[in-house]
């Protein structure tokens, strides 16, 4: 007798543990998502990138299913003709005040084993990027550019052919747990399942809150804009130029990303989301915006980071103030180079009652159903990973 399996979540988590799962004798798996195509949120709207791991804690879940995740992306491409390109990331120090972070971040890359990583001077620098600042960078020459909606559908494929079925614009209303299994309505039917795995995103604590887990983590939006740069100016980049990250502050900086169609962006930033999925200032949810406002947590994470807030809002609404941030490390970069807004993406980062952000991947069971709580970047590098441990530690039970 098959388990019948649901997924909540049309990303690239939801469809790569689909596909592991639909491959699986026993198993019949059911997709729901509520949008009309898949990876329509932050996997469509992310830079693409496929990260080494330099950043990430030793031994944290990051780090491990990082690593595993870029080989697994890499050779799942290569057997599929997906387009991955290995462009390579520079890590920038400005001046000698980073160089100590610098140094931080080379000992981390090398206890997670980052293949073919080098520390460069300003000469060894500019051959690689004769365009960009700095001192000194970290190379990490295996970081590379890919289409992870290109690959998410491609995984769909594979979820079809192996006899699973996929629901787009499908949206779950309501959540019955029963304990032995759930009960899961749409706005059409109501799906009777034995396990439930919900990968929803930004929409995650609204789906834990349906099947009784704890409020605790809570996502909260931060959006993130990018330019791209006019066809003239691209060639200024060759890969990918980064800061070095400032441990004040939970989110990257601007950056430069060459993408697999050849376009540069230029971002993102981290402002404020005013509604799960705004992807613009327009976009407003007094019901989002209030209930972030209410958390437990919230005055304690805008005393930590008002002033950060302040800088990134400012950057947004004045292309000068976002072209300063972004001339620190291309000195030649002018207004006219940044011809367009590229598509705005939204971070469903999770927060806790104390207003800490949560760093790391987080899983949680609550009787039949599994819900991943946090999935950050590399989630998406990470994707075909995180499929094989949430598998692994959450096994899913055969129906009797």
């Amino acid at each position: 007798m098959e388990t019948r399996i649901g997924i909540i979540g049309g990303g690239i988590l939801g469809i790569a543990i689909a596909r592991v799962l639909s491959t699986t004798a026993g198993h019949h798996v059911t997709v729901l998502e509520k949008e009309a195509t898949l990876a329509s949120h932050q996997t469509g709207r992310n830079s693409g990138v496929v990260h080494a791991g330099l950043y990430y804690q030793p031994g944290s879940l990051k780090a491990q299913l990082c690593a595993q995740g870029m080989a697994m992306t890499r050779e799942y491409c290569q057997q599929h003709d997906l387009p991955y390109q290995e462009l390579g990331k520079l890590v920038v120090a400005l001046d000698d005040s980073q160089l100590g972070r610098l140094a931080d971040i080379e000992q981390r890359a090398i206890k997670n084993q980052v293949p073919s990583l080098a520390r460069l001077d300003r000469d060894e620098l500019k051959e690689i990027e004769p365009h960009a600042a700095g001192i000194a960078a970290l190379h990490s020459p295996r970081t590379a550019s890919v289409d992870y909606s290109a690959i998410t559908r491609r995984m769909a494929e594979d979820v079809i052919q192996a006899g699973g079925q996929i629901l787009c614009s499908t949206e779950v209303t309501a959540i019955q747990n029963l304990g032995d299994d759930c009960l899961v309505s749409t706005s059409d039917t109501t799906h009777r399942f034995d396990q439930l795995i919900v990968c929803a995103g930004l929409q995650s604590d609204v789906i834990a809150r349906m099947v009784g887990a704890s409020p605790s983590p809570k996502i909260l939006p931060f959006r993130g804009e990018y330019w791209v740069m006019s066809h003239d100016s691209a060639p200024m980049v060759n890969g990918m130029i980064y800061p070095v990250p400032d441990p004040r502050f939970p989110f990257l900086g601007v950056h430069f990303t060459r993408g697999v169609n050849g376009d540069v962006h230029v971002g993102p930033n981290a402002v404020p989301a005013l509604s799960r999925e705004g992807y613009s200032w327009r976009s407003i949810s007094v019901k989002d915006t209030v209930e972030s406002l209410r958390w437990p947590g919230a005055p304690s994470l805008v005393k930590k980071y008002w002033k950060m807030g302040l800088a990134e809002i400012g950057s947004s609404l004045a292309k000068p103030l976002y072209l300063k941030q972004a001339q620190a490390y291309l000195p030649e970069l002018s207004s006219a180079d940044l011809v367009a807004k590229g598509k705005a993406g939204v971070r469903a980062q999770a927060w806790d009652k104390d207003g800490s952000l949560l760093d790391d991947f987080a899983v949680d069971r609550v009787g039949p159903v599994t819900l991943l709580r946090n999935a950050p970047s590399p989630a998406a590098t990470s994707a075909m990973a995180i499929a094989e441990y949430v598998l692994e530690h959450f096994p899913i039970s055969r129906r009797r």
